[in-house]
């Protein structure tokens, strides 16, 4: 049902013109957060087999920060231009071709006898995760029903949780039997392939219909100055660039920080960032609907700058602490990422693939140097120092003050 919209003072109300109207496309919305699932769950692969292909290579930290600024920016730089593009022309089968491109690149992960095929394999699933995210993200928004928040929750949530199960799948397989035990996770690709040409099949009917028979949109719409946007666009990456690099030092060298302090195994440490992921996964279904029912402004704002209370003791705590403080920091940090984009699409309506590569493409990207940036201050420093410096990050939330309101009303 389509909504109408009632603008406060100071606030931005919009419609997206791409939102098809109608209920929520539950079966749609499970199928790509599982694909979702099965994409992120290879990704992870990467940093958590870090422990073991540093003890095989010899790898400095600084080589292990640049392993992730590979990856990460292979994953970001093309998602503009992916998204961009397909704003113009949808591409209903890129999604499983991307998935062809990680398939390519575990294989070779799976066979790399060198620092260079390693760098070469990352970048392969990174360009895979380029092109799957920003048309992921168009097909969630499609099947939203006008939703957007409760969509982009139930498309990130299968994300995390695939990104969850990437260590505990590495300390089972990988970490016991070998670099080489990574082609297995091969059959997970062709799984996501087959599931994606599925989708891609109902994506395809729908453009089919929208271009037949284009849906009026009802709505009421002010927009704000342009410069007050590209304000609150520059506020909204300077946020993600904080919780990004915070979740980067948890997500590439947490395992090395617990082994480190606290003496734990490779396998131990595997599961103790399992828990962490887990509780991103668990927290990122809570940002959408939040945000659809309270305004994006005030999840956004609690969800990063309500982590710092925890990020600061976490420096400070003894392994058990350590694991206890994980969860509620995973669970608030993840609600921001949600509530971000949709807050984003609905400063640029009709821009959905533009907006969802530029945002998704800054986070991976941003990640990526931060690792680099990290992995080299941990070599000349220790990795406790990098945890005390990176548990100021979430302060950066209260800059979320300065951003307009954006309230909808049926």
């Amino acid at each position: 049902m389509n909504k109408q919209v009632t603008e406060q003072p100071q606030s931005l109300a919009l419609k997206d013109k791409n939102t098809i109207s109608g209920k929520t496309v539950y079966p749609i919305l499970i199928a790509i957060s599982i694909s979702h699932l099965l994409n992120d769950a290879l990704q992870s692969i990467i940093p958590a087999i870090y422990p073991v292909i540093k003890d095989t290579f010899s790898l400095s930290f600084a080589q292990i920060g640049l392993i992730t600024l590979t990856f990460q920016l292979s994953a970001s730089i093309f998602q503009p231009f992916v998204g961009l593009y397909t704003d113009r022309k949808p591409q209903p089968y890129s999604l499983a071709i991307g998935m062809g491109f990680t398939l390519v690149g575990l294989i070779l992960l799976s066979r790399a006898a060198s620092f260079d095929i390693l760098i070469l394999s990352v970048a392969m699933v990174g360009i895979g995760s380029s092109i799957f995210h920003p048309e992921a993200s168009r097909m969630a928004h499609m099947a939203s029903g006008g939703r957007r928040g409760l969509a982009q929750s139930i498309f990130q949530v299968g994300g995390n949780f695939g990104s969850s199960i990437g260590p505990l799948l590495a300390a089972l397989i990988i970490v016991p039997y070998g670099q080489s035990n990574i082609i297995w996770f091969s059959a997970l690709a062709l799984l996501a392939i087959i599931l994606l040409i599925n989708i891609g099949g109902w994506y395809k009917r729908k453009i089919r219909i929208k271009a037949k028979r284009p849906e009026k949109v009802v709505a009421h719409v002010q927009v704000l100055p342009k410069k007050m946007i590209i304000f609150s666009v520059l506020i909204l990456l300077v946020l993600i660039f904080s919780k990004y690099i915070y979740l980067t030092s948890m997500t590439t060298y947490y395992t090395f920080y617990v082994i480190h302090k606290f003496g734990v195994s490779v396998q131990d440490s595997q599961v103790y960032l399992f828990v962490f992921l887990f509780s991103i996964a668990a927290g990122t279904i809570i940002g959408g609907p939040l945000g659809d029912k309270f305004g994006r402004k005030y999840v956004i704002w609690a969800s990063i700058l309500g982590v710092a209370p925890f990020s600061l003791l976490l420096p400070h705590a003894n392994l058990f602490w350590t694991i206890m403080l994980t969860i509620p920091i995973g669970v608030i940090l993840a609600s921001a990422f949600s509530a971000i984009l949709v807050y984003a699409h609905e400063l640029f309506p009709g821009k959905v693939g533009m907006v969802s590569g530029l945002f998704f493409g800054f986070a991976f990207g941003m990640a990526g140097i931060g690792s680099a940036v990290l992995g080299g201050i941990a070599d000349r420093t220790s990795i406790e120092y990098v945890y005390q410096l990176c548990a100021f990050m979430p302060l950066i939330g209260l800059i979320t003050a300065f951003l307009p309101n954006i309230k909808t009303k049926s």
